[in-house]
């Protein structure tokens, strides 16, 4: 028995005292099983096929709006609420917060990932009012979905969007929570970077569907 214990005792070091490399690798990939960065590559590749699916719902938007916006003469041009372009403003904010988030956890500042998150939180809320003081706006003015092709293409474009953001902010409460139970270390990176990657796309998107409502009236 002592021999059998002399024998294994070297296949167990790991040279700085931690776990064996192969233990450790599962504790890093969540204890699947599966070869290290597999699940990271998954998250990603889910992500990305996500995205173009959402890309190829507003690219066929913006054929339906061009085609629409030719036919007839009852396509009269929206002017656009100028409170749309500070919701923009505060959107571009809430990603460089993120940004900033992200880069915060990986260097370890955990204070400074919480409160960049927080803010990105905010911002990501604030936006979502902004429109919905837009749409009240509108409104109030008698414009309503129904009232010409192109309200209706304003309201349908914009209220995608914010069902599609709402969505990522709901992943940054999620992450929120993790970070306030101090559960939300480096290891997960993952998690913050795949939602980085989908509101930066919600940030871009929004800009195509300003510029296209702007120059396409």
């Amino acid at each position: 028995m002592a021999e059998l214990l002399t024998e294994r005792q070297p296949a167990f070091a790991t040279g700085g005292g931690g776990l064996p490399p192969s233990i450790s690798d599962e504790i890093n990939d969540g204890g699947t099983g599966l070869p290290p960065g597999t699940e990271r590559r998954v998250y990603h590749t889910g992500m990305w096929l996500a995205l173009i699916a959402i890309s190829m719902f507003f690219i066929a938007f913006t054929s339906a709006y061009i085609v629409r916006s030719g036919l007839g003469d009852d396509w009269q041009a929206l002017s656009l609420p100028p409170l749309l372009w500070l919701n923009t403003l505060v959107l571009l904010a809430s990603s460089a917060t993120l940004d900033a988030t992200r880069r915060a956890l990986l260097g370890g500042q955990r204070v400074a990932c919480n409160r960049w998150l927080m803010a990105t939180v905010i911002l990501g809320a604030a936006f979502l009012f902004g429109q919905y003081r837009v749409w009240q706006d509108l409104a109030a003015a008698g414009v309503f979905l129904i009232t010409n092709p192109s309200s209706s293409f304003f309201y349908l474009l914009t209220a995608s969007h914010a069902l599609h953001l709402l969505g990522g902010l709901a992943a940054l409460g999620y992450i929120s929570i993790e970070a306030l139970r101090f559960r939300l270390g480096p290891a997960k990176r993952t998690l913050v970077e795949v939602t980085a990657i989908y509101w930066h796309f919600m940030d871009g998107l929004w800009i195509y569907i300003m510029l296209l409502l702007w120059l396409w009236r």
